[in-house]
């Protein structure tokens, strides 16, 4: 199977997508935030057919108008229902203008349906060097502002009376998000984006209570699905993206009878000093 190029560069294509969304995915359920990076994946299939119509590469498109969508989201504030609302409507109109820019560019539909479902096989070396920049920044942001982040997360009442500032920390999380979201796109495609960023996270609260060791269990479940997910393609002829989402479901299902009345937020321990 590694002999081939095409899967020697697919495996470490979804290496780097499934250690960024491990990491960043296991926030994401903690802050009950789910929602937001679904819609994410979404805008960003405006922003990649948008980008092609207009001569730019898909890739920047995708990136750029979801970093935007993210730091407009986290500016909506900490109002889970307003917000949310707001969220779905804009959801729906940026698959609106995707649908759109298609029709205007129709020769763009065959790479509109890799990016829905995801093409891990088709990833090539500048593709590779791309997912790791925008991992190596994704991580890097995300460390800025973990302990804050840590501290909202887990007790946002006491955080705000200790000043710290819950919208920028929402605002500069969910920039990352998008970042993170962008790179699980090229893996598993907008419409199974939760297969990375929200399976493995939400299947390591419910089986493990410390943070640090839900975090690594989070990032080792999304590398093993992934690239359990491509081995299994590559034998059977499935698509990769139906593999990860597969494995990402069984995992979870399993881990709801393997603790079926714990509730993984409830789960994560408070560290000491988090702040």
């Amino acid at each position: 199977m590694l002999e081939y190029d095409f899967m020697r560069n697919a495996f470490a294509a979804a290496g780097v997508a499934a250690l960024v969304s491990g990491l960043v995915g296991y926030f994401l359920v903690l802050r009950g935030q789910t929602f937001a990076g679904h819609a994410l994946g979404h805008i960003g299939f405006a922003g990649a057919t948008g980008a092609v119509l207009i001569g730019v590469p898909s890739v920047w498109g995708l990136v750029g108008l979801t970093v935007a969508a993210g730091i407009g989201m986290g500016m909506m504030g900490e109002r889970v229902s307003d917000r949310d609302v707001a969220i779905g409507v804009v959801l729906a109109l940026s698959l609106g203008f995707g649908l759109l820019f298609l029709h205007y560019y129709t020769s763009f539909a065959a790479q509109a349906t890799s990016l829905l479902f995801g093409n891990v096989l088709a990833v090539d070396r500048p593709t590779i060097a791309v997912l790791a920049g925008l991992g190596l920044v994704t991580v890097a942001a995300l460390a800025a502002i973990m302990r804050p982040l840590i501290f909202a997360s887990l007790q946002p009442e006491l955080a705000e009376a200790k000043g710290v500032p819950l919208r920028f920390v929402s605002t500069a999380f969910l920039a990352v998000v998008a970042l993170a979201v962008s790179e699980s796109v090229q893996i598993v495609g907008i419409l199974l984006v939760f297969s990375l960023m929200v399976g493995p996270p939400a299947t390591a609260q419910r089986l493990v209570g410390g943070l640090w060791s839900g975090i690594a269990l989070s990032v080792g479940l999304a590398l093993a699905e992934a690239w359990v997910g491509i081995a299994i393609a590559y034998y059977t002829d499935w698509p990769v993206s139906f593999c990860i989402a597969l494995l990402s479901a069984l995992a979870y299902f399993v881990s709801r009878g393997w603790a079926p009345h714990r509730s993984p937020n409830a789960l994560v321990q408070v560290p000491r000093e988090p702040v």
